[in-house]
């Protein structure tokens, strides 16, 4: 047989996509299309306005199952007669933390509903779960992280809390499965991010891009048996690391605003996530995926800002950084003296109020 004819005789894989209007899922879909007449896909997400105008582009080609995770009937349909599950769909940061109740019910719940109805209707398939490095909790001190560290989330951050949870029932399923713990992962969008101040400056920080997991993750349909059972970092390597600091700079730059300069006090000190990844090869040698690096993804981010936008960046960026600044839960921790907030983000009361007084004398 030619290798033509292998490829005609190639059967169509039934693909199950949840959470496809993420950044990430967006990538995954946008693979799947690519590749079209091989899969059969189903996604699985909300019936918001926002998600269908984020789906519209793939409405001919997939079959949208709008409903919720944990709605029996709209996992029966999803689940039925498939061979690969992507279970994407959670509620993440900050949402997660200001309603943990919805978090454990969907992002634990969901997945258990989940597994549930694919061990009934689709016992056969795969189940890829992806989990998140925060799950590793501060390692600001201790940047250099492998999978086998142990799980010890930041105080207060219940979205990896729930991910530990859920990954302890995916290992517990029926199911042949695998779990991709994935890294910061930008894609190209250019607003702020809520969680924008929580990061200390010093962190160590390594990114994968969304196209590059987009791509891992389809790969993975090919790769069952290399992946099953394991647990894996899903990062974008050497090329894609740098510090906090670094990486704000930069990004300021490539919008406009190169003389931001917020101040450090604006910023936490610990109690949040993000490294280095020691093992982040042992995926790269399964699924080749690291393409995109950090000067990729400046370079995306700058031709995203147009010229106009930089002029206007550079004109109005005083008030920017006055905007900016109200949203910093770290400096408003500190203005109120919230000695809750304040040993979440900082290492003393006394060092975040002392130097608070000092900047304003």
């Amino acid at each position: 047989m030619t290798l033509s004819e292998l490829s005609e005789a190639r059967p169509i894989t039934r693909v199950l996509v949840t959470g496809g209007a993420g950044s990430v899922g967006l990538e995954v879909l946008k693979e799947l299309q690519l590749q079209k007449k091989w899969y059969d896909v189903k996604v699985l997400e909300r019936n918001k306005s926002a998600v269908l105008r984020k789906l519209k582009p793939f409405r001919k080609d997939f079959h949208l199952i709008l409903g919720d995770l944990c709605d029996p009937d709209v996992l029966a349909r999803a689940t039925a007669d498939v061979d690969f599950v992507i279970h994407l769909a959670a509620v993440i940061p900050p949402l997660a933390d200001q309603d943990p109740d919805l978090a454990e019910t969907i992002n634990v719940g969901g997945t258990r509903k989940l597994i549930e109805a694919i061990e009934k209707r689709s016992p056969q398939a795969f189940f890829l779960f992806t989990s998140s490095i925060s799950v590793y909790g501060d390692r600001v001190y201790n940047p250099w992280i492998t999978v086998d560290d142990p799980l010890l989330p930041s105080d207060g951050d219940e979205y990896a809390e729930t991910k530990i949870r859920a990954e302890r029932i995916v290992q517990k399923s029926r199911l042949k499965w695998s779990i991709f713990r994935l890294a910061a992962i930008m894609g190209p969008q250019t607003r702020l991010d809520p969680l924008f101040f929580q990061m200390p400056l010093d962190t160590s920080l390594e990114i994968a891009s969304a196209r590059d997991t987009g791509f891992a993750i389809i790969e993975s349909i090919y790769h069952q048996t290399e992946l099953r059972g394991k647990i894996f970092n899903l990062s974008g390597g050497e090329k894609c690391r740098s510090t906090y600091r670094e990486f704000l700079l930069r990004a300021f730059d490539a919008m406009g605003l190169r003389n931001l300069d917020l101040p450090d006090k604006a910023f936490a000190q610990r109690n949040f996530h993000c490294g280095n990844y020691l093992d982040s090869g042992i995926l790269e040698e399964i699924l080749h995926f690291q393409q995109d690096s950090l000067e990729d993804y400046f370079q995306m981010l700058t031709q995203k800002s147009t010229y106009a936008g930089k002029v206007l960046n550079f004109i109005f960026q005083a008030f920017i950084k006055l905007f900016l600044l109200t949203k910093s839960e770290p400096l408003r921790a500190r203005r109120t003296k919230n000695l809750a907030q304040i040993s979440r983000f900082f290492y003393s009361h006394q060092s975040a109020v002392g130097s608070l007084q000092k900047t304003a004398d």
